[in-house]
C-alpha cells in the first residue's frame, strides 16, 4: 500500500511545462526565435552531424568500460570491455585508502577518507528520447572535489556534491564534459544542511532537509531555492536511487518515491512489508540504469525486489548473499551468495531459475578485510569483480548465467563500478 502526498502549492512551473509541450520538438535544444539565421551560422550548422561530439568517436553500440580500483594501493583504472584494454590512472596521488566508487554512468567518483577524486571515463551514452548515441574518447582524470570526502549524485545538468557535515554544493557538468577540459568548473554552495546526498532530478534537485528532529523531503531549483516542501519525514536516510518513475530514498520503515509530472512534484510512501525485521531493511539500492525496479539486501539471508512501477516491496529468500541487483521489472534478479555462487531468480515469485556451475569468486567472509564483490548489470550482461583472483568475470545472464568473458587486466579489482550508459 502507498500513499501520496500532492506538492502544497502550485506552480507557474505547470504552465510553463505545457506551453512549452507546444514548441516544436527537436533532438537538440536551441534559441526557438522566428528571426532566419544567418547564412554562414546555418551553413556550419549543416556541416555538423546530428550527435557529434568534439572530441569524441560515436559509436552503433554501447561503450561499457569497467573502473576497477585497489583500495589497499590506491592503483586504478579504466577497462574498456570493447577493445579489452586497460588504460591504468596516472594521478593516484590523493586515490590511496579507497573506501568508496560511484558513477553516474561516464563520471567515476573515488572516495578516501580525505576527498573524493572524479574521473572521466571516457564512455557514455546520451539519451534523446526518441533514440539514444553511444560515444567513447580518452579517459581523463580531473582531480579532488571540493569539500572532502563527498558523495555524488548527478544527472545530464549538474554534479551534485554533499558532505559528511552535510553541507552540498552543484557544480555544473557542460564544463567537464568539454574535450579539452582539465580542471573541475567552480562549485557553488547550497544553503542548509542535509541528511543524505542531494540527488538531481528533472532539472531541480531532491533533498533530505535536516533542519528538523526528523528529516523532511524538499525539492530545490538548481540554484537552490525552495521549489516544494513536504512534511513527510524520512527516519534515518539510507540509501537512493533514480529510477525513470522518480527518485527513490531509503528510511527506516519505507522508501519515499519523489515523482513529477507536468512540472509538479509529488511524494509517495512505500512501506516495508508488515513484520519486517528493522536489520533487514535496504542500505543500498543497486539496478540497471533507465529501469523501473531495484534490488538491495534484506540483511545477510534474503534480498528485497522494489518494483517501483507497482510500489511494492518483494522479499526473496537466497540464503547467504553478499551482492545483488537485477535488469529490470521483468528480471531477472541476481544474488552472489558467500560461496561465490551466482544464481538468478524469477522476480515475480522468487523463484530461482539459474545458477553458475562453479563459484564467480571465492568465498566472501562477512568480517573479511576486502569488499564484498559487487555486480554491475546492463540489458544484457552482467559483471562480478572477484579481487582474490584479480579477475573480473562477463556474465550473460539471458543465457543461464553463462561466463562469456574473464578479464584479469589491471589492478586488484577490489572495487569496481560500471560506465557507458
Amino acid at each position: 500500500m502507498t500513499r501520496t502526498i500532492r506538492s502544497p502549492r502550485r506552480r507557474g512551473a505547470a504552465a510553463a511545462a505545457a506551453l512549452t509541450a507546444l514548441l516544436p520538438a527537436g533532438c537538440a535544444g536551441g534559441d526557438t526565435t522566428t528571426e532566419p539565421a544567418e547564412e554562414t551560422t546555418a551553413s556550419a550548422a549543416e556541416d555538423v552531424p546530428h550527435g557529434y561530439v568534439e572530441g569524441a568517436e560515436e559509436t552503433a553500440e554501447q561503450q561499457t568500460r569497467l573502473l576497477l580500483a585497489d583500495p589497499a594501493t590506491g592503483e586504478a583504472g579504466v577497462l574498456d570491455l570493447i577493445s579489452e584494454e586497460f588504460h591504468p590512472l596516472t594521478d593516484t596521488d590523493d586515490v590511496t585508502a579507497l573506501t568508496a566508487l560511484t558513477g553516474d554512468g561516464r563520471f567515476a567518483h573515488l572516495r578516501t577518507a580525505e576527498g573524493t577524486t572524479l574521473v572521466d571515463t571516457g564512455a557514455w551514452t546520451t539519451d534523446h528520447g526518441d533514440h539514444v548515441h553511444h560515444y567513447r574518447a580518452a579517459v581523463r582524470e580531473f582531480g579532488a572535489l571540493p569539500g572532502g570526502p563527498v558523495a555524488v549524485r548527478a544527472d545530464a545538468g549538474v554534479l551534485v556534491a554533499t558532505a559528511e557535515d552535510g553541507g552540498a554544493s552543484v557544480l555544473p557538468r557542460r564544463p567537464l564534459e568539454e574535450h579539452d577540459a582539465t580542471e573541475l568548473p567552480e562549485a557553488e554552495p547550497l544553503d542548509g544542511r542535509f541528511a543524505a546526498p542531494v540527488v538531481p532530478f528533472r532539472e531541480h534537485l531532491v533533498a533530505l532537509d535536516a533542519a528538523g528532529a526528523d528529516p523532511t523531503v524538499t525539492v530545490l531549483t538548481r540554484e537552490g531555492g525552495e521549489h516544494d516542501r513536504w512534511e513527510t519525514t524520512c527516519e534515518e536516510p539510507l540509501g537512493d536511487a533514480v529510477t525513470r518513475r522518480g527518485v527513490v530514498l531509503g528510511c527506516a520503515d519505507k522508501a519515499l518515491l519523489v515523482t513529477e509530472a507536468d512540472g509538479e512534484f509529488a511524494v509517495e510512501e512505500i512501506p516495508y512489508p508488515e513484520g519486517t525485521d528493522p536489520a533487514d531493511r535496504a542500505e543500498s539500492f543497486h539496478h540497471r540504469s533507465g529501469s523501473n525496479a531495484l534490488a538491495a539486501l534484506a540483511g545477510r539471508e534474503a534480498v528485497w525486489f522494489l518494483d517501483v512501477t507497482e510500489r511494492e516491496w518483494r522479499r526473496v529468500e537466497t540464503g547467504p548473499v553478499v551482492a545483488t541487483t537485477t535488469a529490470g521489472e521483468e528480471g531477472p534478479l541476481l544474488a552472489l551468495s558467500d560461496d561465490g555462487t551466482l544464481t538468478s531468480y524469477d522476480v515475480t515469485d522468487g523463484s530461482p531459475l539459474a545458477s553458475t556451475a562453479d563459484p564467480l569468486t571465492g568465498p566472501v567472509p562477512a568480517d573479511g578485510d576486502l569488499p564484498a564483490p559487487v555486480i554491475e548489470i546492463t540489458t544484457s550482461r552482467a559483471y562480478v569483480n572477484d579481487a582474490a583472483s584479480g579477475t573480473v568475470l562477463e556474465i550473460d545472464h539471458a543465457d543461464d548465467l553463462r561466463v562469456a568473458r574473464s578479464f584479469d587486466a589491471g589492478p586488484v579489482p577490489a572495487l569496481m563500478v560500471e560506465a557507458g550508459r
